[in-house]
């Protein structure tokens, strides 16, 4: 059986085709590119508010195979056509179901291509109504072989009612499997924040996409009292780094 590398590799054009498609419209502008993790383990966290656009957005520029974790949904054709559905309609209202029915014939073959391919190609699913302590699990195992994972934070969408529109309050996940590795393998996994704008502008409208890649930072500096405390600082000084980067790349 193929290994996801070499699977990735075998449908890389029609992934640049796929990847195209889902940022029809989109200019992509990337700072600091330097401070990708080129090789070796590597969590990649940022903000989350362009739905799918983002993780297109990451495939397209990280200078590496990488690997994320994905709605279940979008692994069988009929869940995942009616997830399209839906985000057409949240972002583009009643135009959503002109835009479905134009859209037709080549979404049949966007959804149909992706459902099929995105477990070969290492894609971890997750159920977003259940536990995601499985997602953790595969993800700590794809860190231990050298790859590098995408954690991204938020629900895919800008939320207008928090008090930071476009990063929301980072999750737990990736500074557990940074410390899981130190603890129990002593593999110390830079984690490198980035920010994300544009991406939150709907499927075929125009729009800039930036992206600001900050300086990989470790759990080993962020050690202290135990567990849960060594975990929280790391999650808290994630978060806060990816908010300065968000400023950072709205500045300029």
């Amino acid at each position: 059986m193929a290994s996801p590398e070499e699977e990735l590799k075998r449908i890389q054009p029609t992934l640049r085709r796929l990847w195209s498609f889902s940022l029809l419209g989109k200019k992509v502008v990337v700072m600091q590119e330097k401070n990708f993790v080129k090789e070796g383990p590597n969590i990649i966290v940022g903000n989350h508010c362009g739905a799918f656009k983002d993780v297109a957005v990451l495939l397209k520029i990280a200078p590496r195979p990488v690997f994320f974790t994905a709605n279940k949904e979008i692994f069988t054709k009929e869940e995942f056509n009616r997830l399209i559905l839906k985000h057409l309609r949240r972002h583009l209202k009643d135009f959503g179901l002109v835009a479905n029915a134009i859209l037709k014939p080549l979404k049949y073959y966007f959804v149909r291509y992706v459902s099929t391919n995105i477990a070969k190609i290492g894609t971890i699913p997750v159920d977003f109504r259940t536990s995601k302590r499985e997602a953790l699990r595969l993800s700590q195992e794809y860190l231990k072989k050298g790859r590098a994972v995408i954690a991204l934070q938020g629900r895919g969408r800008v939320q207008p009612q928090d008090p930071h529109p476009y990063v929301s309050p980072f999750k737990r996940g990736a500074s557990i499997m940074a410390y899981n590795l130190y603890r129990d393998d002593n593999i110390s996994v830079p984690v490198t924040p980035l920010a994300l704008y544009g991406t939150q502008t709907p499927f075929l409208i125009p729009a800039r996409i930036i992206i600001s890649v900050g300086e990989p930072m470790y759990i080993t500096d962020y050690l202290g009292g135990g567990y849960s405390d060594s975990i929280e600082n790391f999650r808290l000084a994630l978060e806060a780094r990816v908010k300065a980067l968000f400023l950072e790349l709205i500045r300029a």
